[in-house]
């Protein structure tokens, strides 16, 4: 099994198998896939030199012509420009022409055969990250880097055969890589009310299997902390009280946090000032050394200090690779094409703005292609020339050494299934991976309940705004509705404003959950950038969203229920009021079902969609909840509507808990001749004209207001696992 040493001297590690005693730096050896154990004490750590050396190796990602195409129709003179460009391209010194069209008939055939199947958003690239390398991936804007970033990290699935992206020369399996590697998106999505040692703490208790201690996580915590520079804001807040590059610092931790083999960060200096960018990208590099990790990232007008902490560059225009090698190498092959770099522009943005400048004009020129004229311009890929400067002898040597296959137990590397066999070149070669397993999650289900349960709960408790509004939302409720509706009484009276309050009441609690609506969205962009890399279950996250709501809804009812209650002269039975209490906490705990599922259906900037959607459906179910119009006089074509009305089943039982408690009350006397009659109309009465019990005598209505209570309980089942079910359906289509 592979192990990376880190915190220790590489020149130390390449002449010695053996950590000395007394070693200033920590050694951490983390075992790739299952744990990363932080042996924060200096006591002597004896590696044997074959560990060693697999220490050193690391994971090598390769590409050899990954493509990505999407189906899209495209006009035949788009096409056609876009086939022409590549001769721009070559006239500019940034391509060897190989694939330049000389005959504009046959690009134009061509353009008319290709211009009702794909568009290429990637196209034949090709390149190879090595570990101990901080590799760039430049291109301007809209040449596929963060497209080409989501392929490697498994986001999305390429066009090209599976052998198109090989991790130490064996094809990648998905599943696995991504709970090995780290990928950091471009926008940080973080809980703005937890401090950075919390948001770091809880992706180690998530990242990190339950044998590991919790004393052990807090050291790997603070380790992380210090590498990242972030120990003087360990207990600030991530959301007000940080800086915009501490802030991408704490995304990086996250990730970095598992001590993966592989990190992804895409444009991580966007939106940051020079002094940060500059801090990030050192950072970096740093981990890149010591950790011998392999490091990608895509990057858009680097400074010139930024650019010496990078060992090579991938140069993308268009989706396709023009460069791919070190930065002296770009500068040699446009000097030798004849262009003049000024001096206060550095050698990668001029060669940016020469793709755009190419661009902008391949509608214009559309020069034939001669490859014997630029064949000074090296195209191969077969290996990366490193930069030199800023580098070490032993860095040189080491990072220099093209590693091996090597045993991990998590990383499922193979050409096809049951094979170990890629082929580079019409060559067959032959991988040493010893027989592998399945990856795991790093923590039981019922562990991640636990920890996201622990997370969601201070997240929701520190976010004070939405605490206090609801909570007083349902105590002003109840007093505001007592107050309007109080000593109803019995009579005529009584029966309207009982039927009114109660109505009114299920409609008040059931669309106040819509202010659940934004920070539901905000959790599922860190759902899907969590779940998306292996750290937990999607049914976990599920179940514990639902979990961590329960007392804060059943607060809330009771909130409303205790003032509201006796206010208005309800039955006064103490079984009545706890069934009272009990509707409306189900009907809270149905309606933040309700509320997630179209909160987990849309995209998570998309709040108008998502709100226009619930607020919809509530006023369906409203409609045919039999208040407005009775069952027996819907048509029958609307029938189902009712059954699946969110307000019929409360009203109902609310409707058999009130009137079955007063059943002996009379709401009705005489009739319109004689008004001073005997009682026309009791509670049993009232409960036979709505249709809520048979019209027979003895019917047992207490049965049907349980009823009605299982079936809001199944309602709230159904709308998580059918939340379940469309995040899990939006996760796998997100990575095909």
């Amino acid at each position: 099994m592979p192990i990376f040493v880190a915190g220790v001297d590489m020149g130390t590690i390449a002449a010695a198998s053996v950590v000395e005693e007394g070693a200033a730096a920590a050694a951490s050896i983390s075992v790739l896939g299952t744990a990363a154990f932080d042996l924060s004490s200096p006591s002597e750590v004896l590696l044997p030199g074959a560990a060693v050396s697999r220490a050193l190796q690391g994971y090598e990602i390769e590409l050899r012509e990954l493509s990505y195409r999407v189906v899209k129709p495209v006009e035949d003179g788009t096409k056609l420009k876009s086939l022409l460009r590549s001769c721009n391209f070559f006239e500019a010194g940034l391509t060897s022409g190989r694939n330049c069209t000389s005959s504009k008939e046959k690009a134009a055939a061509t353009a008319a055969r290709v211009s009702t199947r794909y568009i290429h958003l990637l196209k034949n690239v090709s390149f190879v990250a090595r570990p101990g390398e901080v590799l760039a991936i430049a291109g301007p804007s809209g040449a596929g880097k963060s497209t080409l970033l989501d392929v490697v990290a498994g986001r999305i699935r390429p066009s090209s055969p599976p052998t198109s992206l090989l991790v130490n020369q064996l094809a990648m399996e998905v599943p696995q890589f991504r709970r090995i590697s780290g990928y950091v998106m471009q926008d940080d999505a973080l809980f703005p009310m937890l401090t950075v040692e919390e948001t770091l703490l809880y992706s180690a208790r998530l990242r990190l299997p339950a044998s590991v201690s919790m004393t052990e996580k807090l050291e790997r915590v603070r380790a992380t902390m210090e590498d990242l520079g972030l120990s003087h804001v360990a207990r600030s807040r991530v959301g007000d009280q940080l800086s915009g590059g501490e802030r991408r610092r704490v995304s990086i931790g996250i990730d970095v946090i598992h001590d993966p083999a592989v990190l992804l960060l895409d444009e991580p200096t966007s939106s940051l000032d020079s002094t940060s960018a500059l801090h990030v990208v050192t950072m970096l590099r740093k981990m890149a050394v010591t950790h011998m990790r392999t490091v990608i990232l895509s990057i858009h007008q680097p400074g010139f200090r930024i650019l010496e902490h990078l060992h090579s560059i991938v140069l993308l225009a268009h989706g396709e690779v023009v460069h791919h090698g070190s930065l002296e190498h770009l500068h040699s092959i446009l000097m030798a094409s004849g262009h003049d770099i000024p001096e206060q522009i550095n050698v990668l943005e001029y060669a940016i703005d020469l793709i755009d400048t190419s661009s902008d004009h391949s509608h214009d020129h559309s020069t034939s292609c001669d490859d014997s004229k630029f064949s000074h311009v090296d195209r191969s890929n077969a290996s990366i020339p490193w930069l030199q400067k800023g580098l070490t002898g032993d860095e040189q040597e080491m990072i220099g050494q093209s590693p091996t296959p090597s045993t991990a137990s998590c990383l499922i590397m193979s050409c096809k299934p049951g094979s170990t066999r890629c082929s580079r070149g019409g060559e067959e070669e032959t991988s040493h991976l010893a027989p592998l397993t399945r990856c795991a999650f790093a923590n039981s289900s019922l562990q991640e309940i636990a920890v996201l349960t622990h997370r969601f709960s201070k997240n929701v408790y520190r976010t004070r705004q939405l605490f206090r509004s609801r909570t007083l939302y349902a105590l002003i409720a109840g007093v505001c509705l007592g107050n309007v509706f109080s000593r109803m009484g019995y009579g005529m009276r009584g029966f309207t404003e009982r039927y009114g309050f109660l109505a009114f009441s299920v409609t008040l609690m059931l669309t106040s959950t819509v202010e659940l609506l934004p920070s539901l969205l905000e959790e599922c962009k860190i759902l899907a950038r969590e779940a998306s890399r292996g750290a937990y279950r999607m049914s976990s996250w599920v179940v514990s969203n639902t979990l961590v709501f329960l007392p804060f809804l059943f607060l809330n009812a009771a909130l409303f229920s205790l003032p509201v209650y006796w206010m208005v002269g309800l039955a006064p039975q103490a079984s009545a009021f706890f069934f009272f209490l009990l509707v409306f906490w189900l009907l809270l705990v149905v309606a933040h079902a309700y509320v997630s599922f179209f909160g987990v259906l849309v995209r998570s900037n998309s709040y108008q969609l998502a709100y226009s959607l619930t607020m919809a459906g509530f006023g369906a179910s409203w409609l045919f909840s039999g208040f407005f119009i009775s069952k027996r006089n819907m048509p029958n074509y609307w029938l189902f509507m009712h059954y699946l009305s969110l307000y019929k089943y409360p009203l109902e039982s609310l409707l058999i808990n009130e009137f079955s408690h007063v059943s002996d009350k009379c709401f009705s006397t005489g009739t319109s001749i004689f008004p001073d009659g005997p009682c026309s109309l009791t509670g049993s009465e009232v409960l036979m004209q709505q249709g809520l019990i048979a019209e027979t005598p003895g019917a047992h209505r207490s049965n049907v207001k349980w009823v009605d209570v299982g079936t809001m309980v199944g309602f709230a089942l159904l709308y998580r696992i059918l939340s379940f079910f469309v995040l899990r359906f939006k996760m796998q289509r997100r990575h095909r």
